[in-house]
């Protein structure tokens, strides 16, 4: 496939349908990933969890970031540094630390939020078209969330109510990476894109590692094994393969079209999370309706 751009409204007219395969698996990947952060979370601080979920995400790539450094030209290797910082990195301790207090499945719901962001960071600084529809859909897609983030029991309420806002705070990272490589990373591979970016960030996280209590916790509790094996699945299928699927999506399509992964997600989130013995009000059903019905409309506006 060609990684020349395409236009944005192009979308829901001209899609490969491959596109829309590699969109609904990923759908799938990253709606299981928060249930795994969550089994990684059983042993692990969310502070561990998010190194060697990077960590292992760059090991499980590192042969093609290898084999592709002199891929990227030189004034973008910048862009690699960021899109892996606010693409990766901080995403990966935002989400984990959210999810020591909030239900795995809200945190797929909150996820949505992607689409909506990826809109606003496009309009102000690379051009893209944002009309009044949109704003309906973004003002809608807000009100959504604070429904979500402030349902359930008081206690739940006073308590867990405000980690929804470092999922809210990912999502806004993952928009402007997803605009970084739509607009900055033209014309690198996507498993190149992936890769590299990985690099540029996978040292920090493992450095970090020496910091914590992780190799202690391997050492000492039988438990850490089988929360080590949950954090690689999470590794290899939702950061490094999801990642380079995502890539080549972006490439295919346009940002929006591979931001509405996040309509499955919730979805298969909130199965999980429901199959685990999570409690979810219908207050919650009503903020992910309203959110969803927010990013629907933002991506159908013309």
């Amino acid at each position: 496939m060609s990684t020349t751009t395409t236009p944005q409204a192009s979308a829901t007219t001209s899609t490969p349908a491959l596109a829309w395969v590699i969109l609904a698996g990923l759908s799938l990947i990253w709606g299981t990933s928060f249930i795994l952060i969550k089994k990684g979370l059983a042993v692990f601080s969310s502070d561990e969890l998010g190194a060697v979920r990077i960590t292992i995400a760059m090991l499980a790539l590192l042969p093609f970031a290898l084999k592709g450094l002199k891929a990227p030209k030189p004034g973008q290797w910048k862009f690699l540094l960021v899109s892996g910082l606010i693409g990766n990195l901080i995403p990966a301790f935002l989400f984990a630390y959210a999810e020591t207090k909030l239900a795995s499945g809200l945190a797929g719901v909150l996820n949505s939020l992607t689409a909506l962001f990826t809109l606003i960071i496009g309009a102000i600084f690379f051009q893209q078209k944002i009309t009044l529809l949109r704003v309906l859909g973004i003002l809608i897609g807000i009100g959504g969330t604070a429904v979500l983030i402030f349902s359930g029991s008081a206690q739940e309420t006073s308590s867990n109510s405000f980690y929804g806002l470092y999922v809210v705070l990912a999502t806004i990272l993952y928009g402007g990476s997803l605009n970084i490589i739509k607009h900055c990373l033209a014309g690198i591979k996507p498993l190149t894109m992936a890769s590299l970016a990985l690099l540029t960030v996978g040292p920090i996280a493992f450095v970090y590692l020496f910091t914590t209590s992780f190799f202690e916790k391997m050492a000492t509790q039988p438990q850490a094994w089988e929360a080590l094996g949950y954090i690689t699945l999470l590794a290899v299928f939702s950061t490094a393969i999801g990642l380079v699927f995502y890539n080549k999506l972006i490439h295919m399509t346009n940002t929006l079209f591979a931001s509405t992964s996040t309509y499955l997600m919730p979805i298969v989130a909130l199965i999980w999370g429901v199959a685990d013995g999570e409690t979810i009000h219908l207050m919650h059903y009503v903020g992910m309706a309203i959110i969803l019905g927010g990013v629907l409309l933002v991506n159908r506006a013309k």
